[in-house]
């Protein structure tokens, strides 16, 4: 789990490893981010995973959820035949990229009504999860950057899979977690820099979270 400060730096927050997934699993590890002393996260990107949302709603009930939108267009192109791909792919462009929600959820609209018969599935997981969809369309450009896509915790990921690749297997957990603590400290090396334009983020932030900012932050 990848944070940005109220210095708008970035920080994991944690490294969570478990074979299953859903909304117990993460009440508990939102439970020990809280116990650890993360008091208030004003945003939460996540890729969808099950239970996550619901599980941020009840030790954060104040957090907005943002769900990835490049995770919902790669699921959504799945289901798209390879013929019809390039033409949805640009059809579907004026719903994630409107400049407000109104703009988006008219382009919607006409997304069902062109794709609707042919890929319903589609279209119906856009409408059902169109509320955590649509969070980011409230801010400007540059805020939207920082939170629509989970692209920042992906590229850790990528470094870990790049670690691990040619390790043909591991004694124990242990001994994987040091390692993956090992490629934590050379990735955070990096982050020494506060992310792109966040000194009017941060403005951004304060009057849509009014007095949220006095203590740490977490985005």
């Amino acid at each position: 789990m990848l944070g940005v400060s109220i210095e708008g730096k970035k920080e994991l927050l944690g490294l969570y490893l478990s074979e299953s997934e859903g909304a117990n699993y993460w009440l508990s590890v939102l439970t020990d981010l809280h116990n650890r002393g993360v008091n208030d996260i004003l945003i939460a990107c996540v890729d969808g995973l099950k239970g996550f949302p619901e599980a941020i709603a009840t030790i954060y009930p104040k957090t907005e959820v943002q769900q990835c939108v490049i995770h919902q267009i790669r699921n959504s192109m799945r289901y798209v035949g390879s013929k019809h791909q390039k033409a949805f792919m640009a059809d579907l462009k004026p719903v994630y990229r409107a400049t407000n929600k109104s703009a988006a959820e008219t382009a919607l609209d006409e997304l069902d009504a062109k794709w609707g018969s042919q890929y319903p599935i589609v279209i119906d997981s856009w409408r059902r999860k169109w509320d955590n969809l649509s969070v980011y369309f409230k801010y400007p450009d540059y805020v939207r950057k920082a939170i629509y896509t989970t692209n920042a915790i992906e590229a850790v990921h990528r470094q870990f899979r790049k670690m691990t690749k040619t390790k043909g297997a591991f004694p124990n957990e242990n001994s994987l977690m040091k390692l993956l603590y090992a490629g934590i400290l050379n990735a955070s090396k990096k982050w020494t820099m506060p992310v792109q334009n966040w000194n009017l983020t941060l403005s951004q932030l304060a009057i849509h979270f009014e007095g949220r900012l006095d203590g740490e932050l977490e985005l």
